[in-house]
């Protein structure tokens, strides 16, 4: 009795421990799930094409992003073409809502761009080797789903001149093992403080690759939020860099009579 007793009691001691999922091994499974990490490593740019809920129309987006860290997304609105978020590689720059002329970003903004292009085709890729870290915080239900919340820190940002962590914290479904939440303290501007929010679903195959085609982006807690809708991706396009370029200024009348 004694015997079967302590067997028992050594049985309960142990099973916490050989069943308990690490970080790297969650992140294995994630990997492996989504397609495989040697198909992750062949990606060496991405196209999305889809739209974006803005005030209860459907804007039509594009977005690109390359592995030497170009990246483009561009949105049509009453027949106009807005500019956002475009790296050549050198120079970050948007187009203007207001005046519709493209405007460069500042050192800040185009340092800090400059180190998340890093993250692709996946932050999780190679983190060791960029220099992150991860780590397992534990089990959270999230939207009625269980997850595994692994924080991610990356290379320090500038904030308004002043050095900055760079903290992600992801949800993973406990059942696939892919992010369906990511949130991350947002450190400038108007939303300063609060915690950006961006919820994932929708997965769909992409020649062996698994995608999120449904997003939802906002601050965790307020209402509302801009929906993403992913109508289809390409994996290695080809693109013209010329795309990506900040545009030549427009020849004065003066200097198109010359």
């Amino acid at each position: 009795m004694i015997k079967t007793l302590f067997v028992a009691l050594l049985v309960l001691a142990i099973s916490p421990v050989a069943t308990a999922q690490t970080a790297d091994e969650i992140l294995a499974n994630y990997f492996e799930n989504t397609g495989g990490l040697d198909n992750w490593k062949k990606v060496e740019a991405i196209q999305f094409q889809g739209s974006v809920n803005f005030q209860g129309m459907e804007l039509p987006i594009e977005m690109v992003q390359k592995k030497d860290g170009k990246s483009m997304m561009k949105a049509d609105f009453q027949g106009m073409t807005f500019y956002q978020g475009v790296y050549d590689g050198e120079t970050l720059w948007s187009t203007n809502q207001m005046t519709m002329a493209a405007e460069k970003s500042d050192a800040e903004a185009t340092a800090n761009h400059k180190l998340e292009t890093n993250d692709f085709p996946d932050p999780f890729l190679g983190y060791k080797e960029k220099g992150y870290t991860v780590e397992l915080i534990g089990k959270e239900t999230v939207d009625g789903a269980e997850t595994f919340k692994i924080k991610l820190v990356k290379e320090p940002i500038m904030v308004d001149g002043k050095e900055e962590q760079d903290v992600t914290f992801y949800y993973f479904d406990t059942e696939n093992f892919v992010p369906i939440v990511v949130e991350k303290e947002i450190k400038g501007g108007p939303g300063a403080g609060m915690v950006g929010q961006t919820k994932m679903s929708d997965y769909q195959e992409v020649d062996g690759l698994y995608f999120p085609f449904s997003i939802t982006e906002g601050a965790k807690g307020q209402p509302g939020g801009q929906e993403i809708t992913i109508k289809s991706i390409t994996l290695n396009p080809t693109v013209d860099d010329t795309v990506f370029a900040f545009p030549a200024p427009a020849a004065t009348e003066a200097g198109t009579k010359n």
